[in-house]
């Protein structure tokens, strides 16, 4: 049979709807709404979507959202000022730089300006750090995203093999420590991996997070196999496609994402549950 789709806008919806409560609550006992700062340089278009979609959702879920946007000349050093200026903000929970950056910024030096309890995309090396020793505060928001798709499948994780393609900080790396978390066995690839088709095949679970459109193969996946399609890419034809052959996959596996509608909604959702979960944080240490 073809595989389940996992709804990551479902998913997403109730991640939503447990935020939206959270802040409701807190505001009627007195307390202020989460404040997310988003931080854009540049005119990028998909980076200016991405933080629309962002300032969007944070209305909604009555999160209060500071829009920062700065030309494309902007320094480094005058960036690093307002993250300082953000990070002394009593009223700034989170703060949110969207990347890529322009070239004369680095964006390791601006990850690592960003106060660790206020680094909501969970960059920062202190909360990889805290990640990697399974005892996490704030965590990279697509592999939390992740997780939660792979929660709601119901499929073990405990002692399952999975393969993860793709080393970036921003998904493989962090997406091999959630799973170890997991306890699942794990295997992360990169472009020098050898024989990659057979090691895809003895895979649970496959992460695909390469940026490569239809890289993964249908005969790639185990029958039964869960996939998770981190890839965005745009075709020719304007069509957005994963990094897996969609139609060839979901004939094996058990469970598939789609793209979009999969992991895309989940990143900003976790995003939202950050926030919230910075701002609780922040208030316990001034207990």
């Amino acid at each position: 049979m073809p595989a389940q789709l996992i709804d990551g806008k479902a998913v997403a919806a109730r991640v939503h709807e447990s935020v939206a409560a959270a802040v409701r609550e807190r505001v009627s006992q007195g307390l202020r709404a989460p404040g997310l700062a988003t931080v854009l340089v540049g005119e990028d278009p998909a980076s200016q979507v991405y933080v629309r979609n962002k300032r969007a959702t944070c209305e909604k879920l009555g999160i209060r959202s500071l829009p920062i946007h700065f030309e494309a000349t902007l320094t480094e050093e005058r960036l690093l000022t307002e993250i300082d200026r953000l990070n002394a903000d009593p009223t700034v929970d989170g703060i949110l730089v969207q990347l890529p950056l322009p070239k004369q910024i680095d964006p390791n030096r601006v990850i690592e300006r960003i106060a660790p309890e206020k680094d909501v995309d969970g960059f920062h090396p202190y909360n990889f750090g805290r990640l990697a020793q399974k005892n996490p505060l704030l965590r990279p928001c697509t592999p939390f995203g992740c997780m939660k798709l792979l929660e709601s499948t119901g499929v073990a994780l405990r002692g399952a093999r999975a393969v993860i393609l793709g080393t970036s900080n921003i998904v493989g790396r962090p997406m091999a420590l959630e799973l170890l978390m997991a306890d699942a066995t794990i295997t992360v690839c990169n472009s020098k991996t050898r024989d990659l088709p057979d090691v895809v095949r003895q895979a649970d679970i496959v992460v695909a997070g390469i940026g490569k459109a239809d890289f993964v193969q249908g005969d790639w996946i185990k029958p039964g196999a869960v996939v998770i399609d981190v890839g965005m890419n745009r075709k020719a034809d304007g069509k957005l496609t994963g990094d897996v052959d969609f139609a060839a996959a979901k004939e094996r596996a058990s469970h598939i994402t789609p793209v979009p509608g999969g992991v895309g909604p989940m990143t900003i959702a976790m995003l939202m549950e950050n926030t919230l979960r910075a701002a609780r944080l922040r208030e316990s240490a001034k207990r």
